[in-house]
């Protein structure tokens, strides 16, 4: 099977305004250029997977469906531009949490790279023609350690840090 490329992307701070332990969509804020960034990556053939911590679930502030909820209202709202996410990876655990079940050390919280590793087993993708934009040095260090390539993303228009970041690493559309 021909692999794929992607484009990962951290969700709060890097696609939204990181307002903490966001959960609902009526509280969700694209970030400038961010809707732009994954038609961008739709057009050019990559897939767009967000991989995401969501400790809040561990903390018993929501549960896991509000985290399924804001995916689906973030596709809902890309549609109107004719742009998608292809699949969404999510940690509910946290070392520290309120709710026995997802307190835990777990392989899927960044920086460990658990969730972008499931992501390349189950839809393909060559780590080495994909990369990874977060806005944390968390985010960076996941993708190294599961071999993507890692950009931090400290503002402005995550558009241009999209176009920039593949570019940079002359990663070929399709």
């Amino acid at each position: 099977m021909r692999q794929r490329k992607a484009v990962f992307f951290d969700r709060d701070g890097t696609l939204n305004v990181d307002v903490h332990y966001l959960h609902r969509p009526e509280d969700f804020e694209w970030l400038p250029g961010a809707r732009e960034a994954i038609k961008y990556v739709n057009d050019a053939g990559f897939l767009a997977i967000v991989i995401t911590n969501q400790s809040g679930v561990a903390r018993g502030y929501f549960p896991e469906s509000d985290v399924l909820r804001v995916y689906d209202w973030m596709n809902e709202d890309l549609e109107s531009l004719g742009a998608h996410l292809d699949a969404l990876y999510y940690c509910p655990h946290h070392p520290h949490g309120s709710v026995p079940e997802y307190t835990k050390d777990c392989t899927c919280r960044k920086p460990k790279p658990g969730l972008v590793l499931q992501a390349i087993e189950e839809h393909h993708i060559d780590p080495a023609a994909s990369v990874l934009i977060g806005d944390g040095d968390r985010d960076v260090e996941c993708a190294e350690r599961a071999g993507v390539r890692g950009v931090k993303y400290e503002g402005g228009s995550l558009l241009e840090v999209v176009k920039r970041a593949l570019h940079l690493f002359s990663i070929p559309s399709n």
